[in-house]
């Protein structure tokens, strides 16, 4: 076969020439037309271009990795899902990775594997409690609500905008299994002390790291406290492969009943393209099924379809490489803020970290102060009318939420919601991203000193 050439052709500037050895021929040739910098990175211009909360960072090694996937034409997941598996795993510093579709999935995996009869008396059941917060992201929450248990919902804390430990504590009652909690925009709650409290009172610890990839606890990566860990790789997050998400843990049990939840639900734990790993295929005996039936078509659990495709996993390795350098960027950028914006704490509540935590920012929270003369609506609509965008912290009060009012849910509410209540009205956050260079941050403490300074 004579060498292929794929063109893309994006903007109308420089070309990049990328070669790509692949079973379509001698080489394939990608022609990618880019307006973007040498590392990649299309440069924004503050005050023309829509400065977004958050975005992708992606570069020619990046479409080399989806082409050399692409042409492997395995499509499932394969080579590069395996590796992105080991590579995500040993960074961590888990023993083991399973990739899924998305963040949500992941977090549906987590739950649902909890609740697998292989765990005898420690599985999740209708009615159990689960401690999570009233102010995160719905998909955190959802799993528990699907599989009858019942959410029991505490506040958060100003600032961090994290669970405090007080506040599990006073949550905690006989019927209390599990805490599923998420680290807030990067920020870490204090995540040794919750798993010190979930293993003296034998409570499960799903730890949700969507948002928080490359964050620290006392030197140890957020991800590798909780007996199950989610991650996400959403285009929004610290890297991306366009829709992804990795559920890991230290606990080989867990983490075939995971996989089995991923993959349809079946026993087997054979990879895709392989047989009789075991050694035993045809001499299994489960359910009322006749001995010796098909081990590869026996199904322990009533699972999904939620794995990634090869394509994604490439992507995902490609950008894995870029972590060390996105983090510090976010960083970056979430000091520059913090700091320029320390002279407005009369009309705004500024973000903290918490204590022991060393954060790989997702966004940057703002609080606006009760009674100071400004509004959430009014400051938000200032910014993004000067191209500046904005987000709600999620869900604000998930209680208030459709979703729960006009459904029969049961849920327990610990105390008030009182700071959950303040976030649904008050609080918004701004980009931290490593697309956003220094004139993007001095553009949006600019234009913010400007809305708190006229009223708006």
């Amino acid at each position: 076969m004579h060498c292929q050439t794929l063109q893309a052709r994006l903007t109308e500037s420089r070309e990049l020439t990328i070669a790509v050895d692949a079973e379509l021929g001698e080489d394939v040739h990608v022609i990618l037309a880019s307006n973007q910098n040498g590392n990649g990175r299309k440069k924004l211009t503050p005050g023309r271009d829509y400065l977004a909360p958050s975005g992708k960072v992606v570069d020619q090694m990046d479409l080399q990795a989806l082409i050399e996937s692409s042409a492997d034409m395995w499509l499932t997941a394969g080579r590069f899902a395996e590796q992105f598996e080991r590579s995500f795993a040993e960074r961590l510093g888990v023993q083991y990775c399973s990739l899924t579709n998305s963040g949500s999935s992941a977090n549906l995996l987590a739950l649902s594997a909890l609740t697998s009869h292989q765990l005898g008396e420690r599985r999740l059941r209708p009615g159990d409690e689960v401690i999570t917060a009233a102010a995160g992201f719905p998909t955190t929450v959802a799993p528990i609500v699907q599989y009858g248990l019942m959410p029991v919902f505490v506040d958060v804390q100003l600032g961090t905008y994290n669970v405090g430990v007080d506040q599990i504590l006073a949550a905690l009652s006989p019927q209390t299994k599990a805490v599923f909690l998420a680290h807030t925009l990067g920020d870490p709650f204090d995540v040794a002390r919750v798993r010190q409290i979930c293993d003296e009172r034998g409570l499960w610890l799903i730890e949700d790291n969507c948002d928080a990839l490359g964050s620290t606890f006392g030197a140890r990566p957020t991800g590798s406290f909780g007996h199950i860990a989610t991650h996400s790789f959403y285009p929004a997050h610290h890297i991306t492969m366009g829709e992804g998400g990795a559920v890991v843990t230290d606990d080989q049990h867990l983490f075939r009943i995971i996989n089995s939840f991923r993959d349809w639900g079946r026993e087997c734990w054979c990879a895709p393209g392989s047989d009789d790993s075991c050694r035993r295929r045809f001499e299994h005996h489960s359910g009322d099924l006749p001995k010796g039936y098909d081990h590869k078509y026996t199904y322990s659990h009533l699972g999904y379809n939620l794995k990634v495709t090869d394509m994604q996993a490439a992507v995902g390795l490609s950008q894995l490489e870029k972590l060390d350098d996105f983090i510090h960027r976010r960083k970056a950028n979430w000091m520059r803020l913090r700091e320029g914006l320390s002279e407005c704490e009369e009309h705004l509540i500024l973000p903290d970290c918490t204590e022991g935590s060393d954060p790989s920012w997702f966004g940057f929270a703002l609080s606006v102060r009760p009674d100071c003369g400004l509004t959430r609506a009014n400051l938000t609509r200032f910014l993004e009318e000067r191209k500046i965008g904005t987000r709600p912290l999620f869900a604000g009060n998930i209680v208030k939420q459709p979703a729960f009012t006009e459904r029969n849910i049961t849920y327990r509410v610990v105390s008030s919601l009182t700071n959950t209540d303040l976030i649904m009205n008050n609080t918004f956050w701004i980009g931290v991203w490593p697309g956003l260079d220094a004139a993007c941050i001095d553009y949006m403490l600019k234009t913010i000193k400007e809305a708190l300074t006229c009223g708006t």
